[in-house]
């Protein structure tokens, strides 16, 4: 397929629904729209290391969506899992459960960071599947209180230990990086922004890593909080109740910020989807834009030989934290097969996600 057909096609995707047991288009096509037109739940998948040649089965990386259409195909229902096959389990990576233990006399501090990585110090225990856009906290018995916030640009665990006497009213631009805002951990390699030293950080605060930050301000539980802001206003947002001006004991709590992780990542994708047609909307990613469309090479890989940046997707990434068009190719491509298996579009149109 050529990158101007695949440009005037509008949907492209990926061959990895051969999984399903279905190669026969026309076959798959009939059986999906038989009598009761396209009523019925779909299925696609996408996996790590397609572009390499490994397969479905080798895998140990995929993302499982269902569609469910009714007789017009107009899209009633999306669930969306990425799985990670972990101790011999498929385990959901968008599941938002977590365990949190806090050892209070513990002083954070700073990871090694660039390509000698070394792991800092962290006051948190944290076991989930999910530390995209994660963040923690706990109140002590003396009112000391303990913060994580994961950072979803550079990807790391960001801490403050504030102990008594602590001024809460303090502005959060003046909370930086290793100046009361530790980065103890990295959660994930493949951060957008990877600092070499913490010094190129320098100055910065929570808010002021990267411009995609405003995205806590805009949406989720930190919505309306900036580096304006004070820091007490900020514990109150994430449910930190103060007595005359003291933190309350707290048990350790954990959310999300922004959109919510992977999960609220997928509710977002799949909010987007419902009502749609789906014989309309072939795609999560607008093609029509040519510096996109070439990054799709001749095997109808996406991102894998051009670099490809954030637009304006199904994730909305410009205005959502983490929904780099290369990333999102790989949902694409699970969502582009369900639609395979629907008969709405052909195997050779869907566009190989890079994973």
């Amino acid at each position: 397929m050529t990158k101007k057909k695949m440009i005037m096609g509008g949907a492209l995707a990926l061959l990895l629904f051969a999984a399903c047991g279905k190669t026969d288009v026309t076959d798959t096509q009939e059986m999906a729209k038989g009598n009761n037109g396209y009523e019925g739940i779909y299925h696609g998948v996408s996996w790590k290391g397609a572009s390499k040649g490994t397969t479905l089965e080798d895998t140990d990386q995929k993302i499982d969506t269902f569609i469910t259409l009714d007789e017009n195909g107009i899209i009633t229902d999306v669930k969306m899992d990425f799985l990670a096959l972990k101790g011999g389990e498929w385990k959901a990576r968008n599941n938002s459960e977590a365990e949190v233990a806090i050892d209070y006399t513990v002083d954070p501090q700073a990871a090694v960071a660039g390509s000698n990585y070394e792991k800092g110090t962290s006051m948190f225990d944290i076991k989930t599947n999910d530390m995209m856009s994660l963040y923690a906290l706990g109140v002590d018995t003396d009112g000391t209180v303990a913060v994580a916030v994961v950072d979803a640009v550079i990807r790391y665990k960001l801490e403050m230990k504030l102990e008594p006497g602590f001024d809460f009213d303090t502005k959060l631009e003046q909370v930086t990086i290793n100046n009361e805002l530790i980065p103890t951990v990295r959660t994930s390699g493949s951060g957008l922004v990877k600092p070499a030293d913490w010094s190129e950080l320098e100055g910065r605060d929570l808010y002021d890593i990267h411009p995609w930050n405003h995205v806590m301000s805009d949406r989720g539980v930190l919505e309306g909080i900036d580096e304006t802001s004070t820091v007490g206003e900020m514990l109150v947002a994430l449910g930190v109740e103060f007595k005359d001006g003291v933190p309350v004991e707290m048990a350790p709590v954990h959310g999300f910020h922004s959109n919510g992780g992977w999960e609220g990542n997928y509710k977002a994708i799949a909010e987007y989807l419902k009502g749609k047609d789906a014989k309309e909307v072939t795609s999560l990613i607008d093609w029509s834009v040519s510096k996109y469309a070439n990054g799709i090479n001749e095997g109808n890989y996406f991102g894998v030989d051009t670099p490809a940046g954030a637009t304006r997707t199904a994730q909305n990434s410009v205005e959502g934290m983490a929904g780099a068009t290369v990333r999102l190719s790989r949902e694409n491509t699970s969502y582009q097969a369900a639609l395979v298996q629907a008969g709405i579009i052909s195997e050779d149109e869907v566009v190989k996600g890079r994973f």
